[in-house]
């Protein structure tokens, strides 16, 4: 499997992580935005069909969710794939706001 490498930009009010994959001009995203004191509300999780299939998405998700231990906030899930991520992993309910 080629290296999924997740980088985060912007912040304050909003931002973007992205995922670059080793050997592809394409990237993935995912958005968020400042929802109230401590939260970030995740919008929007992108990923070109040119490299999915890969847990590009998952890659994505997982970095908000290490940045949000981190940093202390919490995350709303606006957007459907981290609402099914958050399904998937009981273990993060305490990031979810």
């Amino acid at each position: 499997m080629a290296e999924v490498t997740i980088t985060h930009e912007g912040g304050g009010s909003a931002g973007r992580y992205l995922a670059r994959v080793e050997g592809s001009i394409e990237t993935g995203h995912l958005d968020w935005e400042t929802a109230g004191k401590g939260v970030r509300a995740a919008t929007h999780t992108i990923v070109p069909p040119a490299i999915g299939g890969r847990g590009v998405a998952a890659e994505l998700v997982k970095a908000l969710i290490a940045d949000a231990r981190e940093q202390g906030f919490r995350i709303a899930p606006a957007c459907s794939y981290v609402e099914a991520a958050f399904r998937r992993h009981p273990e993060w309910a305490e990031l979810r706001a």
